[in-house]
């Protein structure tokens, strides 16, 4: 088995493409044994993963919003979905917003006012739509030491402040709401904010305290 294993990881790397440096995925689950990853990593195309006997992996694409539970065998990324040799995967998409998830640099830096004033309106004259996530208590990656602060802005709600401080974040640089009892309104429109950096999200209307993927409800805000 070992041999074959050998084999087929061969044959991936000799297909694999160049390593990039942007992430196509995230690791939302592990289970067993399975080298090179952790739970909450990224991992980018090209990466070869392997999974032990009765071991697991889940992971979502950023771009595709694919959802992956494989067990054992061999792994390779791709750009929006695994390939799999020896091993099973199951996949689902799932919902989630690549501008959420891909948080950009220029939406990142805005101050507040200039969020808010460039808020393009498409070519019928409506508001363009916020990034959205879909469950109302988001993860926030960011750098821990500052302080993240929510604020609603299409309606009265009280100001979420939270000091990002390293005991109380995964992995040192992701903030769960979920696992602080902490949540946002269905529907609603926030700002939130780290030092001088500012990003503009929303709830989607139909969001639950239901158990979400981490895709569908992860803000990058940095």
């Amino acid at each position: 088995m070992r041999s074959l294993i050998g084999a087929v990881v061969g044959a991936l790397c000799s297909a694999a493409p160049a390593l990039a440096e942007t992430p196509a995925a995230i690791v939302e689950d592990v289970q067993g044994k399975v080298d090179g990853v952790e739970f909450m990593d990224y991992v980018a195309p090209g990466k070869i993963i392997k999974l032990g006997p009765k071991a697991s992996i889940t992971l979502s694409y950023l771009k595709s919003c694919m959802r992956e539970t494989i067990s054992e065998g061999v792994v390779l990324i791709g750009a929006e979905q695994s390939t799999v040799q020896l091993g099973d995967v199951q996949r689902a998409k799932v919902p989630c917003d690549t501008k959420a998830a891909q948080l950009s640099e220029r939406e990142a830096n805005q101050s507040a006012a200039t969020t808010f004033r460039t808020m393009r309106a498409d070519t019928k004259g409506a508001p363009s739509k916020l990034p959205t996530i879909y469950g109302v208590s988001p993860i926030v990656q960011a750098k821990s030491g500052g302080t993240l602060v929510i604020e609603r802005t299409d309606g009265k709600e009280p100001t979420i402040s939270v000091p990002l401080k390293n005991d109380v974040m995964t992995r040192g640089k992701f903030y769960d709401f979920a696992k602080t009892g902490k949540s946002l309104t269905p529907g609603g429109s926030y700002l939130a904010s780290i030092g001088s950096k500012r990003y503009t999200f929303q709830v989607d209307a139909s969001a639950t305290t239901s158990p979400t993927p981490i895709i569908g409800r992860l803000l990058r805000l940095e």
